[in-house]
C-alpha cells in the first residue's frame, strides 16, 4: 500500500479528537472524507500531512514512517491545498505557482527553465494560463482555488492532499476541479486524498469513502457501501428528509395535506414535477409507475401516494382502478407528458376519465408556467 496510516490519532493541545484513524490508498486512487461540520475531516488531513502534530500512532509512504522526513523531502512526494486562506502581496499567479517548486530549487530560490516549463503546465492543466499575469489579490474566489491547485500540481506529487478544494466554486468549475483531480489519479498516477462536503460528488468521483463522525472512523469503504439512505441519515443525523441512492441527492419532507392533485407520471417525466410541488408545498399522489421506473425513486419519498405496476408489464386493471380512486380524491390533474408505449398506453384512458369526471387537466409545461393555478391541498398545522 504506498500510503497508510496505523493507529493515528489526532487532536489539539495533546488531547484526542478522534482515535484509532487507520486508512490507505494505492497510488492512482482517489479517497474522500466526508461528514458533518465540525467532525475533524480537516484536523485529520493537517495531521497527515505534519501541518499539526500527531497524537499517536504512524503516518507511512511506501512503509516508511514520515516523521522522520524534512518538510523539503515531503514536499517532493505530497503536495497540500488546506482551507487557509493566502493574500501574497505583489506576487502575480504565475508566481504563487512557481512557489511549488521550492522543493527542487536551489537555496536562492531560482527557477531554471525546466521548472518553468512545469509552471506552465501547472497552469494549463486548471485552464489558468489567462491568469498568469495577474496580481493573486485582484482575481475571484474561485479563481484562487484553481491557482493553488495549480501551485500543488507544480511540486510533481506523487500524493496530493486537498481540504474541501470545491468550496467558493460554481457548479461549472467544481465539475471541472474534479475532473483535473481524476485525471492526475489516472493518468499521472497520483494518489488523491480530500474532503468534500458535497456528498453527491463524492460518490461520483471517489474510489472509496471515509466517513468522520465523533471520536472515530464510522466507515470506510467504495461509494457503493457507504451512500445507503439509512447511512448517510445517521451520519448526518437527518430528522426530515432522506438521501436518493439512485441520484446521490437529498430529497426534502413530503408535503403534508390532503393530495388534491394526481400527477400522471412515468420514465423520468414526473420527478421535476414532484419537487416543483414538494417546493410549494402541495400535496399530490401519481401513478402509474412501474417498479423499475426512476420517477418511483423520488415519487416514493414526495407523494402521499404512488400507484405501482410490476416492472416489464403493463397496466391491469387493479392498477386503474387504483389511479381512478386517487383521482376521484384531487381536483387537478398534471399530465407530466410521460410517452406513450405498448406498456403503459392506458395512461391516456386515466385523463379522458379524470376530464369526464370534471377534474381540470394540465400539462407539466403549465404547471411550471403558473404554479397557482394547481390547487393548494388542505395544510395540517404545524
Amino acid at each position: 500500500m504506498y500510503f497508510e496510516t496505523h493507529d493515528l490519532s489526532v487532536g489539539y493541545s495533546g488531547r484526542p479528537l478522534i482515535e484509532k484513524i487507520n486508512l490507505s490508498i494505492e497510488k492512482g486512487r482517489i479517497l474522500t472524507l466526508i461528514g458533518p461540520n465540525g467532525s475533524g475531516k480537516s484536523t485529520i488531513l493537517k495531521t497527515i500531512t505534519k501541518h499539526l502534530e500527531k497524537i499517536a500512532g504512524v503516518v507511512t509512504i511506501e512503509n516508511d514512517n514520515i516523521s522522520k522526513w524534512s518538510n523539503k523531502e515531503l514536499a517532493k512526494r505530497l503536495s497540500v491545498m488546506l482551507t487557509e486562506r493566502i493574500d501574497p502581496e505583489l506576487m502575480t499567479c504565475e508566481q504563487v505557482v512557481a512557489m511549488g517548486r521550492y522543493p527542487y530549487t536551489n537555496h536562492f530560490g531560482s527557477l531554471t527553465p525546466g521548472d518553468r516549463q512545469v509552471v506552465e503546465e501547472s497552469l494549463h492543466m486548471v485552464r489558468a494560463e489567462e491568469l498568469a499575469e495577474r496580481p493573486f489579490t485582484d482575481i475571484s474566489d474561485g479563481q484562487r482555488q484553481r491557482i493553488m491547485l495549480a501551485r500543488a500540481i507544480c511540486q510533481q506529487p506523487e500524493i496530493i492532499v486537498l481540504d474541501e478544494p470545491t468550496s467558493y466554486l460554481d457548479i461549472r468549475h467544481k465539475i471541472e476541479l474534479l475532473d483535473i483531480l481524476r485525471k492526475m489519479a489516472r493518468e499521472k498516477n497520483v494518489a488523491v486524498v480530500m474532503s468534500l462536503h458535497e456528498i453527491d460528488l463524492a460518490a461520483k468521483i471517489s474510489d472509496q469513502i471515509i466517513c468522520v463522525k465523533g471520536d472515530r472512523i464510522r466507515l470506510f469503504g467504495t461509494p457503493e457501501q457507504v451512500f445507503t439512505g439509512e447511512r448517510v441519515k445517521e451520519l448526518y443525523e437527518l430528522e426530515s428528509g432522506s438521501f436518493n441512492t439512485l441520484f446521490g441527492s437529498v430529497e426534502l419532507m413530503a408535503p403534508e395535506g390532503e393530495p388534491e392533485i394526481f400527477v400522471l407520471a412515468g420514465a423520468g417525466k414526473g420527478i421535476p414535477i414532484y419537487r416543483l410541488l414538494q417546493k410549494n408545498k402541495r400535496a399530490f399522489s401519481t401513478g402509474v409507475l412501474f417498479e423499475n421506473d426512476v420517477d418511483l425513486q423520488v415519487a416514493s419519498v414526495l407523494a402521499a401516494h404512488v400507484t405501482v405496476a410490476p416492472a416489464f408489464g403493463t397496466f391491469g386493471e387493479r392498477e386503474i382502478n387504483e389511479a381512478k380512486r386517487w383521482i376521484d380524491r384531487a381536483r387537478c390533474v398534471v399530465d407530466a407528458g410521460t410517452p406513450v408505449g405498448d406498456q403503459n398506453r392506458r395512461s391516456r384512458e386515466l385523463i379522458q376519465y379524470a376530464r369526464t369526471e370534471g377534474k381540470r387537466v394540465i400539462t407539466g409545461a403549465e404547471a411550471f408556467e403558473n404554479i397557482d393555478a394547481i390547487p393548494n391541498g388542505i395544510q395540517k398545522e404545524n
